[in-house]
């Protein structure tokens, strides 16, 4: 037990330090490139003034979560398949950023473009973990039950992940907003993982709040930085792999309720 909590420290610790080592030097790397974030258009007249700040620094925390859980948990094929599933739905968001930031245009892919992708990334995670999930209890808030629902659990996850990452990306528009409310759920996850015995995803939890709170610093108002669909794909993709592999998406809803607001 006491390795565990040391591994969690660990993990949040290095992902903390990681990612506040290397933010500063990716602002100035996007600065160069001018890769800043366009505003829309319909938004508050105020938030122009936003126009030009550096995105896509989402993979700052993205670097140093993913770092930090390979080393704590390296071993673990559901370290490995959570790294897999929240990097997938960040390739997709680094797309769509640098396909706005390139042509300086608010919109990147389409939304069939990015549902297909994301389709895509859920299943293959589905189907590699496919043994397991179908093994997962799916706990039923406040009610002390759980049930095994078996192969059915499979397009769960699915449907799952998908809403979830949609979920913080529409959430992601406000200074430290989306970054600042995943600390929180993933702490919830980080707890409930540590109690349910999914150390490993524990682990992984530690590092994406280490990671996330490093970048906060820098995307706390007046934001320095934003992360990019780079960064909230990522972090949805991040939770609700940690809500699968518990057995506890029915919690998302409830933890993660400002994203379903």
């Amino acid at each position: 037990m006491n390795d565990i909590i040391l591994k969690l420290i660990i993990s949040f610790f290095a992902a903390l330090v990681i990612g506040i080592i290397i933010a500063p030097p990716f602002i100035r790397f996007f600065h160069r490139l001018k890769f800043g974030q366009e505003i829309r258009d319909e938004g508050p007249s105020w938030h122009g003034k936003k126009s030009g700040t550096p995105t896509m620094g989402g993979m700052i925390f993205i670097i140093a979560c993913s770092v930090s859980a390979v080393i704590v948990s390296r071993e673990s094929i559901e370290t490995i398949m959570l790294i897999f599933l929240s990097v997938s739905f960040g390739v997709v968001g680094f797309v769509d950023d640098f396909i706005k930031v390139k042509l300086k245009r608010n919109l990147g892919l389409t939304e069939k473009q990015k549902l297909a992708l994301q389709i895509v990334a859920s299943v293959l995670f589905v189907w590699v973990l496919r043994d397991k999930l179908m093994g997962m209890n799916l706990i039923i808030p406040f009610t002390g039950i759980s049930v095994n629902i078996g192969v059915w659990y499979l397009p769960l996850c699915v449907l799952a992940a998908i809403s979830t990452v949609n979920a913080v990306n529409l959430t992601d528009g406000l200074d430290g907003l989306a970054s600042s409310i995943t600390i929180v759920v993933s702490i919830f996850f980080v707890f409930a993982a540590f109690l349910l015995r999914a150390y490993p995803t524990a682990v992984f939890g530690s590092a994406l709040v280490g990671g996330t709170a490093a970048f906060l610093i820098f995307n706390k108002y007046p934001a320095k930085i934003f992360m990019g669909d780079t960064g909230s794909l990522f972090l949805g993709g991040a939770l609700a792999g940690m809500a699968l592999l518990t057995g506890t998406p029915l919690f998302l809803v409830i933890a993660g309720g400002m994203f379903v607001i």
